[in-house]
């Protein structure tokens, strides 16, 4: 009977959040392998779990196509989003280092809970010391907004810009972290946990291919998120603890933005945003649209150099024009 109860209140629960009649029989895993298939379930409630991702683009395997062949890459996927299909994947819900991808988390929490106009200072948490850190170069008592902060984290990648949003907003790294974990529950991203709002390597820190497709999205639904990850290049000036102006210029770390690589011709690449540490390799993830103007969201993870992270992206970019329409 209990079981009985489980499942009838289930599919009421079902029908009052999402509209729908469909519930799924599914045994319960604290960790399932595909991460929408968490969410929202407990051993109190094992049984059934709603269509939470009627309106996403869901992959449990790989989805291979003579099309596109990515090597040694750890992962990738390719996401059509009008039809939500995933129409290619390769290692989905493997588990990998994000590197800056991170930031895109970063960005989405810190868009969710503050007003772009709030105003940062830097704390001497800022001054990272890993070498080969991708630095704007903050001091401790530098100021600057919440908006001029994003541009630069998004677009140049600093490391130390994202501490100092994670630390005005969250008060200090592990209240933000924490942030960043829920706000990926809340979203069905379960099979990443973030330990920093950089993406600079560290044990606990990981994403999924199909998971940054989930976190990627929900950024999408800011209009700030989607003007910054377009623009080629930033110009701003922001203020020291003695008052002095700095004026700053950066450029984006894109390479379709930058114009040093072309897409297919009839894809169009809005933007996106970069990763690149020694364990993560050589990251990308992008919002492009085809020659019909239909939007798709494409990643690639771990490859093993700049070039061939570009190559395979185009591969999967030549797939999106070929499945266009």
């Amino acid at each position: 009977m209990r079981h009985k109860s489980i499942l009838i209140y289930s599919i009421i629960l079902c029908l009052l959040l999402t509209g729908c009649g469909t519930a799924f029989s599914s045994p319960y895993t604290l960790h399932n392998d595909i991460s929408v298939f968490n969410v929202g379930v407990t051993e109190e409630t094992a049984s059934t779990f709603p269509s939470f991702a009627e309106d996403l683009c869901v992959v449990s395997n790989n989805i291979a196509t003579d099309m596109v062949d990515l090597g040694t890459t750890e992962a990738g996927s390719l996401f059509d989003i009008n039809n939500s299909e995933t129409l290619y994947a390769k290692n989905p819900n493997t588990q990998v280092h994000p590197a800056s991808l991170t930031k895109v988390m970063t960005a989405l929490v810190a868009l969710k809970y503050a007003s772009p106009n709030l105003t940062l200072t830097a704390s001497e948490n800022v001054q990272i010391t890993e070498p080969g850190a991708q630095l704007l170069g903050l001091k401790p008592g530098d100021m600057m907004t919440l908006d001029q902060a994003l541009h630069i984290l998004l677009i140049y990648s600093a490391n130390d810009v994202a501490v100092l949003i994670a630390e005005g907003i969250g008060g200090n790294i592990d209240a933000f972290c924490d942030l960043m974990n829920e706000e990926a529950l809340s979203i069905g991203a379960t099979n990443s946990h973030f330990m920093n709002p950089h993406g600079l390597t560290e044990d606990g820190h990981y994403v999924t291919a199909y998971d940054m497709y989930l976190i990627f999205s929900e950024a999408l639904q800011y209009s700030l998120f989607n003007e910054i990850i377009s623009t080629p290049v930033y110009e701003t000036v922001y203020y020291a603890s003695d008052g002095t102006q700095r004026e700053v210029s950066v450029e984006s770390t894109v390479l379709y933005l930058k114009g040093t690589v072309n897409g297919p011709g009839p894809v169009t690449v809005i933007g996106g945003k970069t990763g690149t540490t020694a364990a993560a390799g050589h990251c990308l993830i992008l919002y492009s649209r085809d020659s019909s103007g239909n939007p798709f969201i494409s990643v690639i993870m771990n490859a093993e150099s700049s070039d061939a992270l570009y190559e395979q992206m185009n591969k999967l970019l030549e797939y999106e024009s070929d499945n266009s329409g």
